[in-house]
């Protein structure tokens, strides 16, 4: 009888490794041949760090087996393995990290398609206990300017001339963003080219990167006037700003604004709505100004009409 053939041991880590640098170098495509945004790229990378930090709090390490060569028991012994990981991975992030299911649910999906990874592309034949991992989803409110506070952010000058320069800009770059509608992504890479000229009118031309359309966008003299604010850069419309600092900034200036209204927000845990805590420990409920973001723009820009 030809003995049991030995069950080669995967190290999760080097193979989710491998997995980013398949999907950053081209190597790995989406569905349509097209390849991976950097976004998301990044995305699995936030994924693969909080994994690391959970095994590095529970002094553990983190195996896949193939399981071609599994007996019935120890496919039992291996979805239980991947069960007790999913329910203290997500226990972490929600109990530890203070996430929401939004944020809980990318992670958990993002392992989910390092696993579709391994058995489609890899062809490791590693087994479809990922399928018991839960992706959580949440439609999160996001709460506009009213027209009037838009305005305000336009002309009033005493309130500009308060500002510290780079405050002045993030205000320049989140009304520009009330104006256009455009997600940040496509804000941010705006280049002096996406702009045209009518006899006296100008327009803003642009492709979104997320949904390939184009769009068309007469901008108003204020508009105007911002991005010739910004003529000392070479190709650039608008001042540069990461995902992470520029929401840090809008929450800012809509504080010094005076946007501090409280607002009624909840959150979902585990399918639950939970109130939605303040920034500042001080306050019963979040302002306005604490849960402003990016999306605010476009929202805005849906809803005003300055």
């Amino acid at each position: 009888m030809a003995s049991k053939r030995p069950v080669k041991i995967l190290d999760f880590f080097k193979e989710f490794e491998r997995f980013i640098r398949d999907s950053k170098t081209g190597r790995r495509l989406q569905i349509n041949g097209k390849r991976l945004s950097a976004g998301t790229i990044a995305s699995y990378t936030h994924s693969l760090n909080l994994v690391r930090r959970f095994c590095e709090r529970e002094d553990r390490a983190l195996r896949i087996r193939p399981v071609r060569w599994l007996n019935t028991q120890e496919m039992t012994v291996e979805r239980n393995y991947w069960k007790r990981f999913y329910q203290g991975f997500t226990r972490y992030l929600y109990d530890e990290c203070g996430y929401y299911d939004n944020y809980v649910g990318l992670s958990v999906k993002n392992i989910r398609v390092f696993f579709n990874y391994l058995n489609n592309e890899r062809i490791l034949g590693i087994g479809d206990f990922h399928k018991q991992f839960y992706i959580r989803k949440e439609d999160i409110a996001i709460f506009p300017l009213m027209p009037e506070e838009l305005k305000f952010l336009i002309h009033d000058k005493p309130f500009e001339e308060k500002l510290k320069y780079r405050m002045k800009e993030v205000k320049d770059f989140f009304v520009f963003g009330c104006t256009v509608g455009l997600r940040f992504s496509d804000l941010n890479a705006l280049k002096k080219g996406h702009i045209r000229q009518v006899n006296d009118q100008r327009y803003l031309v642009v492709r979104s990167r997320k949904t390939e359309t184009d769009s068309l966008v007469k901008l108003p003299p204020y508009a105007v006037a911002i991005i010739s604010k910004y003529g000392r850069y070479k190709s650039r419309l608008l001042p540069p700003f990461n995902i992470v600092n520029i929401n840090k900034f809008i929450k800012r200036l809509l504080d010094l604004a005076g946007f501090t209204h409280p607002v009624q927000l909840t959150r979902m845990k585990r399918g639950e709505s939970v109130p939605f805590k303040s920034i500042n420990p001080a306050l019963k409920q979040p302002r306005f100004c604490d849960v402003a973001s990016t999306h605010t723009m476009r929202r805005t820009a849906i809803t005003c009409c300055p």
